[in-house]
């Protein structure tokens, strides 16, 4: 049943018609039947009840007026450039001033869309770019094109000592065992895959693209840290001692997500957008005589 419904709502994601069964909204020739393995032959009748709902997760966040950086905004998509500082979700000793709070005041439809429309995430003090549904046909077709790894999702990363070529980390990655609040690669972790390539090297450090393949909690910032480099500025998998005073000054990860490229879940049009290096992160650059780096012409032909 629940395969067929699947296919007959694209606009909703498997889970949520399963519970849509399982909460008696769904009616097969007039009758309620919560078991989503019951066989249907063809020719049934289908009574489905859709009405607005509210994640249980928004009903106790607030909207609030905090400025945002958009870069692109239709009906369907909300897709801005998130600054370092700013918390995504609301949690534990973050309940306000969150991108949530701020895209519920934006976008108060939102409200009725899970996780109000996030569908990844960056860390606090990653910055750059992060696309939001808008509906739930929008969040469903994100969603999949995640999981089905053609969401295009490219970073700049400034990483202790000198990479020599470009590679690949293929680890799997869980919770530390021991530090929950922090991931490491481990044996019995997710499935992890990060490609990156040398853009320059620079006085005791490299920068780096990074380009993910999965998207694991610190997923950049744990394979780069288990390759050997990890990022400048990280406060969690860094250095403890960095070689360089410019690169032990550095307040936050060196992590910038610069181009994001996917499909459009109502045009199917093939889409990308790119954003310029924060301030920081360039001044940085500059002072350990990078000779610059221009995110807009890059090539695009990987995404």
């Amino acid at each position: 049943m629940d395969q067929a419904l699947a296919r007959l709502f694209p606009q909703y994601s498997r889970s949520r018609l399963q519970a849509w069964l399982r909460e008696g909204r769904i009616r097969i020739d007039g009758h309620i039947s919560g078991d989503v393995r019951r066989k249907v032959l063809g020719g049934e009748r289908l009574e489905m009840e859709v009405e607005p709902e509210m994640s249980d997760a928004l009903e106790s966040a607030v909207a609030e007026d905090i400025a945002l950086s958009i870069v692109f905004e239709d009906e369907a998509l909300l897709v801005l450039d998130k600054p370092a500082g700013l918390v995504v979700h609301p949690g534990s000793g973050n309940r306000s001033g969150t991108l949530m709070n701020a895209l519920l005041h934006h976008a108060p439809e939102l409200v009725f869309v899970p996780r109000a429309g996030i569908v990844h995430r960056l860390d606090k003090d990653t910055s750059g770019l992060l696309v939001v549904a808008k509906t739930l046909t929008a969040q469903t077709s994100l969603v999949r094109q995640l999981q089905a790894r053609t969401v295009g999702r490219r970073y700049l990363a400034l990483v202790h000592g000198a990479i020599l070529r470009g590679g690949e980390v293929d680890a799997p990655i869980g919770r530390h065992p021991v530090q929950r609040t922090k991931m490491a690669v481990l044996g019995g972790g997710r499935a992890a895959l990060t490609r990156y390539r040398v853009l320059e090297r620079l006085n005791a450090a490299t920068l780096v693209e990074c380009r993910l393949e999965t998207g694991r909690t610190h997923q950049i910032r744990v394979h780069m840290a288990h390759l050997g480099h990890p990022l400048v500025g990280d406060p969690v998998y860094g250095l403890r001692r960095a070689a360089d005073p410019l690169l032990a000054d550095f307040g936050r990860q060196a992590l910038h997500a610069f181009r994001l490229g996917l499909t459009h879940p109502a045009s199917n049009e093939t889409m990308r957008w790119s954003s310029p290096l924060p301030e920081d992160f360039s001044s940085l650059l500059r002072a350990l005589g990078s000779r610059g780096v221009d995110t807009s012409d890059m090539e695009a032909d990987d995404d």
